[in-house]
């Protein structure tokens, strides 16, 4: 019923209009009504089932803030629908609780050679070496990872398995995501919300000891293989330097990058050791052989498919067995091993096929900006040196880049970092990057200079020596010069009797330095993990204690709502 004073507006807007009129308002209202209708119903089909499940852990094991990003949001859409979610890192995991649990569901990514990310290495190891039960357990597992590595999800599958080998129960698949996560990792834990609002007896009914059941999300596209051509190659280190660091101006169609991204290459293999292995082994290197469903000629897969030049002990493992022969358990090139520990015949050899893994890209940061460089991507690559057995080897990928020479056409694609990205536009950044680590903060600041980004850029580099390993030097000044670079400080550790790293300018400028985050700075920090990273980080954390005027764990706090604000970021290899 219709208050008096709404009765009386009806009542004379009735009065007043035609017929054509009432029998429009008559549609109107038959539509509003209408629609009114059908909006609640679909609310009411939307009203999630009331979970019978009331608490469930999500531990997360990351390594550049992808599965703490995604466990955060699982964490969140689980208290939205009614269920108690306890979010934790698993570094900082109690590991007595696990065989406590009753609903656990773990989010890892896969790091390097197929191991787990640093931060869940103890809790990996703690459940592949300790003697004990999960019987209570029902779990999931969400492994993140990037297809172009031989060992994808490794870590997240190997958690999976160690779970049912514990006696834990499996309720939904493994999911295995490659780098474009994000919608297929959704649907995963819906799907675990889902199984959570029904009945426990449909939950149980699975068997604890049934086949690892497995879903691997599938780009739709694929990454795109960019190819472009050399247009510069230089080393960008003086006359006695211990370094040769390269830098490589590439040019492209289409390219599509931000700073912080990274370009992947897949180097192929000397073309000497591939015709030794040839020549060890007597196989015909126009024979056809299938390799991971794909048909190809033996040299092709030697020279372009295979990591052929230094294998990992678990594939020196599986080629001992096959020739039965008792091989020390170490990285080693094919040819090497051919010569020690021979095949008997070509047929013997086409099994090592088999065993091989696939070439691993090698990732490098992108040094430029497409608003500064259009139509280009810039490298910065350092020859990687290293000794085996007194004798001095060059890395697979650095050692033909560093000879590439201009001219010449190079195949890449663009991976994408979106946990390295540049903030809004009026906002402080500081940048640190010894070496290497410096690629990325050329980006950055040719990025800010181009688009005339009003907030302030702080730069600490570090190398050896300051007349020939400061790299960019000239670029670098400029940008002082013109006022895109606020403030820069150096460290180079040779050039004085003690060495001085960019963690002690840290702890020499920490005053400014507070004032900055307190301003609402962001970090940025790149280059080598061991130990720069770990050093820079425990300098940060005493610059806080000392100039915030706060204790060790206040101090660790602070830190830690830097990172969940996004505003400490770390690309670190």
């Amino acid at each position: 019923m219709l208050t008096s004073p709404k009765f009386k507006i009806i009542e004379d807007l009735i009065s007043t209009s035609t017929r054509e009129e009432l029998i429009w308002l008559n549609g109107y209202l038959a539509g509003i009504v209408a629609q009114t209708t059908e909006q609640r119903e679909q609310e009411a089909e939307i009203i999630p089932s009331k979970p019978v499940v009331s608490k469930i852990t999500i531990a997360y094991g990351t390594e550049t803030g992808n599965s703490k990003k995604l466990a955060a949001d699982f964490a969140a859409k689980a208290k939205k629908n009614g269920i108690n979610a306890k979010l934790v890192s698993l570094d900082q995991y109690r590991l007595n609780d696990l065989t406590k649990e009753e609903y656990f569901f773990t989010v890892i990514s896969t790091q390097g050679d197929g191991e787990p990310p640093a931060a869940a290495k103890k809790f990996y190891d703690h459940i592949h070496q300790n003697g004990f039960r999960l019987d209570k357990l029902k779990y999931g597992v969400l492994a993140l990872g990037d297809t172009a590595y031989p060992l994808f999800c490794k870590a997240g599958e190997d958690v999976d398995q160690q779970f049912q080998k514990l006696g834990g129960q499996r309720i939904i698949s493994l999911q295995r995501c490659d780098t474009n996560y994000e919608t297929e990792a959704g649907n995963w834990f819906g799907e675990v919300l889902q199984k959570l609002s029904t009945d426990n007896k449909e939950i149980s009914s699975a068997s604890p000891v049934a086949a690892p059941l497995t879903i691997t999300s599938k780009k739709s596209s694929g990454k795109k293989i960019y190819t472009g051509t050399v247009l510069t190659n230089i080393n960008l280190n003086d006359r006695g330097s211990n370094k040769k660091t390269h830098h490589l101006e590439i040019a492209a169609d289409d390219l599509d990058y931000r700073p912080g991204d990274s370009i992947g290459i897949v180097p192929e293999n000397p073309l000497s050791v591939v015709e030794t292995i040839i020549s060890l082994t007597g196989i015909d290197a126009n024979k056809k052989l299938s390799y991971r469903n794909e048909e190809s000629t033996v040299f092709n897969l030697l020279k372009k498919k295979l990591n052929i030049v230094y294998m990992p002990e678990r594939v020196v493992k599986k080629y001992a067995a096959l020739v039965q022969q008792e091989i020390p358990e170490t990285k080693i090139g094919l040819s090497d091993l051919l010569k020690i520990y021979p095949v008997k015949d070509s047929s013997q050899f086409e099994e090592v096929f088999d065993m091989l893994e696939p070439i691993a890209p090698r990732l490098y940061s992108i040094s430029s900006s497409q608003e500064a460089h259009n139509g280009e991507v810039h490298i910065t690559v350092a020859k990687d040196t290293f000794a085996v057995n007194e004798e001095t080897k060059f890395g697979l990928c650095s050692d033909a880049l560093c000879q590439l020479p201009e001219g010449d056409s190079i195949n890449f694609y663009v991976h994408k970092n979106s946990q390295f990205k540049l903030p809004a536009a009026d906002k402080d950044i500081i940048m640190i990057g010894p070496g290497t680590g410096i690629a990325p903060f050329r980006s950055f600041l040719a990025e800010r200079d181009s688009t005339g980004a009003s907030g302030r850029n702080w730069l600490f580099f570090g190398d050896q020596k300051f007349a020939s390993d400061f790299l960019y030097q000239t670029e670098f000044q400029n940008w002082v010069q013109t006022g895109v670079l606020n403030k820069i400080n150096v460290a180079f550790s040779r050039d004085q009797q003690h060495k001085i790293y960019v963690q002690h300018k840290i702890l020499r400028h920490g005053a400014e330095f507070y004032e900055w985050l307190q301003s609402g700075a962001y970090i940025y920090i790149c280059g080598a993990k061991e130990p720069m990273s770990a050093d820079v980080e425990n300098a940060i954390l005493e610059v806080i204690r000392q100039f915030g005027n706060k204790k060790d764990n206040e101090a660790v706090a602070y830190l830690e709502k830097l990172k969940e604000e996004g505003r400490y970021m770390k690309d670190v290899y």
